[in-house]
């Protein structure tokens, strides 16, 4: 299939489907399957980068807003990002780890088997189901802690993209999980954005049907939003753009 084919996802036109996972891929296929993409990613760099230095790898960790619910490969957060970063010179390829329906427990349960082989940096987006669930902030804390440890232990530096609670589930409940995000950058001296869907959030021309999935659109302005902070944490890690030398 081309890359023009569109991803489907469990959270196309029904919100529960969105809250209580919907997911029917068994983690063994998602395992098979993130493989693959992981070596096609390399083989991808390897055209881009030529005979010289390897791409620097980034991992897009998160869930069906990473991964581009109904978007194609190209629209998708980590193919937009990707395009916009070797726009600028970045040799880098990044990653589509991204779970649609995935809480911050699922994405600890598959964080070691995803993590690809020689990666150098991630970006954390996990906790918007959490949130659509209501699942207690202190568990989701406790993953995204867990998450950031580990992903610490591998060497990889990590850009959380925070996400906000809407009014729906009270304001104790709304003040304990936007706290989440500073608190885990802070403790971990990680850059944070601390909003994923910043500028995107409630803006129907930028949002799918569903109103919870940014458009194509909606990612480029997503990626406008962050790739600052990107290209920060790129620099910071010594990463040299093409033709820079």
């Amino acid at each position: 299939m081309s890359s023009e084919i569109k991803h489907m996802s469990p959270l196309h036109n029904l919100m529960p489907r969105l809250l209580f996972g919907g997911i029917c891929n068994p983690r063994k296929f998602l395992r098979t399957g993130f493989t693959a993409l992981l070596a096609l990613g390399l083989l991808g760099s390897a055209a881009f980068a030529g005979a010289g230095t390897p791409p620097v790898k980034i991992v897009a960790f998160g869930d069906s807003l990473t991964a581009g619910a109904g978007l194609r490969a190209k629209e998708t957060f980590p193919g937009a990002l990707e395009a916009a970063l070797r726009n600028d010179g970045y040799n880098v390829t990044v990653v589509n780890a991204g779970v649609s329906g995935e809480t911050a427990p699922g994405g600890l349960a598959r964080l070691e088997w995803t993590i690809a082989e020689g990666a150098s940096a991630a970006i954390l987006e996990l906790g918007a189901n959490d949130m659509l669930r209501g699942i207690n902030p202190e568990v989701t804390k406790a993953a995204l802690d867990e998450i950031l440890a580990r992903f610490s232990g591998h060497g990889i530096k990590v850009l959380i993209a925070g996400m906000k609670a809407t009014p729906s589930h009270g304001p104790e409940y709304k003040a304990q999980f936007d706290a989440i995000y500073p608190e885990l950058a802070k403790k971990y001296d990680a850059p944070l954005y601390p909003f994923f869907l910043e500028g995107v959030a409630g803006v129907p021309d930028l949002n799918q049907k569903d109103g919870l999935h940014p458009t194509g659109a909606g990612v480029a302005r997503i990626v406008q939003g962050i790739i600052p902070m990107v290209r920060t944490m790129l620099d910071q890690m010594g990463a040299q753009a093409i033709g820079s030398e």
